[in-house]
Order: structure tokens, then sequence, then C-alpha cells
């Protein structure tokens, strides 16, 4: 299975970060070993002293597909959570001063944690989607995809010019402002339209 990730597909997020506003998708990827299975813990990684959560609508592909065009693109994915794109932030900062990419950042063991996949129901608009992340009770950030500067089904198209996309796959599609940091002993809960579909402990 491959994790493919979009960033800044929010314009407030990448203002946030002081980045430019994308004019096409921005892609990384992480391998299998990042993947944070729903209600297991993420271990605090002594490579960072500035971990930050960022909560993104994760899509799951149901069908083998290249070179996708967007309105078929909805035929490609059945199943939708929310998911926590994990980033040592110093890090990434370093590996961007110097130019150098910043996997090591984005892709450690566990930095892709994902909820429990809920059906997508046919016919459904996948551009207005709800979503929302708890830290300790207190909620740090509110989407809904209408906002996303490159919609689901047009994110299928651009990535599968590049990389057939396989059963099993999942799309991280980006995250809207507000990302911060946690601690540990921090507990984080996603949300999908108001129904809990994730909880990570830091440890």
């Amino acid at each position: 299975m491959k994790i493919i990730c979009i960033g800044r597909n929010y314009s407030e997020h990448a203002k946030e970060l002081k980045n430019d506003i994308p004019t096409e998708p921005v892609i990384f990827m992480k391998p299998k070993s990042a993947l944070l299975f729903p209600d297991k813990p993420l271990y605090y990684p002594e490579f960072t002293d500035d971990l930050h959560y960022e909560c993104e609508l994760v899509v799951k592909i149901s069908k083998n597909g290249k070179y996708i065009q967007e309105k078929f693109a909805h035929k490609y994915y059945n199943a939708i959570t929310v998911g926590l794109d994990f980033t040592a932030r110093d890090l990434q900062q370093k590996q961007k001063e110097k130019s150098l990419p910043w996997e090591i950042a984005k892709a450690f063991d566990g930095s892709a944690a994902i909820g429990n996949f809920i059906p997508f129901p046919e016919g459904s608009n996948i551009n207005n989607v709800n979503f929302e992340l708890k830290l300790n009770d207190k909620t740090v950030q509110v989407g809904n995809s209408s906002d996303m500067i490159f919609n689901i089904n047009k994110i299928l198209e651009y990535v599968s010019q590049y990389f057939t996309l396989n059963i099993g796959d999942v799309i991280f599609t980006g995250t809207p402002a507000g990302v911060g940091p946690v601690n540990v002993y921090d507990k984080l809960e996603g949300f999908i339209e108001g129904q809990k579909l994730l909880h990570v402990d830091i440890r």
C-alpha cells in the first residue's frame, strides 16, 4: 500500500507556515511503517523537540487506476476518515533551510495516524465534509473539504498521472489552519460530522 499526502492544500494553513499558495498539488509520500492504526499511542520521537499535529481528511482507494479523469474519480474511493500527519517541525525547518527533502520530519514511524474508516455514501458531496480535531477535549482545528485548494477528485486526477493508485492506498488530503505542538500525555481526537473516528494518546 501507499500513503500519499498532499501539502499546503488549505490557503490559511499555507499562510500560517509562511508558504506560497501552490498552483498545483504538492505531493509527498510516507512509508507503510508510518501508519499508526486506530487507538494506538504515539511515542514522542527522541529526535524532535517540536512535534506538531496536522488533522486531515483521508480517503481509501477502492479500485486500481491510472490517468483517472476528475469526473470519474469518485468511482475510485469508497471510504473516508480523519488522520493525523505528525510533523517534526524543527527538523522540517532545518531541511527547508538547506533546500533538502523533509521525509525525516514527515515520514518517520507512526507519523501517519488514521482513524476508523466509514463508508462514503454514493452520491454524497465529497466537497462539503466537516471535520474537527480536539486536543485534550479542546477544539484546535476545524475544516471543511469545500475549503481545499484542490478538491479530492482533482487530487486523484493529478496523483494518478504519476502513480498508479491501488486498492488499499490512502490519501491524506491536506490540513486546515490551526496546527500546533503536542506533548507527552496529550490526547487527540478526530471527528467527521460530529462522529468520533480517531483517538491518539501521546506517550
